[in-house]
């Protein structure tokens, strides 16, 4: 895949950036640049590893799925200007 110049314009016309027409020719350079290292990852080889969601091996902590303290809407709701069925009321924002 290759950027040119008005692609340049347009992404950064997207991004609210202020590019100016003679940097255009070194930021497509270096989008190109970017793009090419990309296609290079996806000819990498990762059909044999798992997934990660961190670099150390760990295990995630848990914690015992029980019911905790609540069932006390009148302490919870008992300070808000305005309340109905144990909900806060708000002003309606949107028209």
């Amino acid at each position: 895949m290759s950027v040119d110049q008005a692609t340049v314009k347009r992404v950064a016309r997207l991004a609210r950036l202020k590019v100016n027409d003679e940097d255009l020719p070194k930021l497509a350079g270096e989008l190109n640049a970017i793009l090419g290292w990309i296609e290079q990852l996806n000819t990498v080889d990762v059909s044999n590893v798992e997934p990660l969601t961190s670099v150390v091996s760990m295990k995630m902590k848990m914690r015992r799925d029980e019911v905790t303290d609540g069932h006390y809407p009148a302490k919870v709701t008992g300070n808000a200007p305005a309340q109905e069925d144990s909900f806060f009321m708000v002003p309606k924002v949107v028209e």
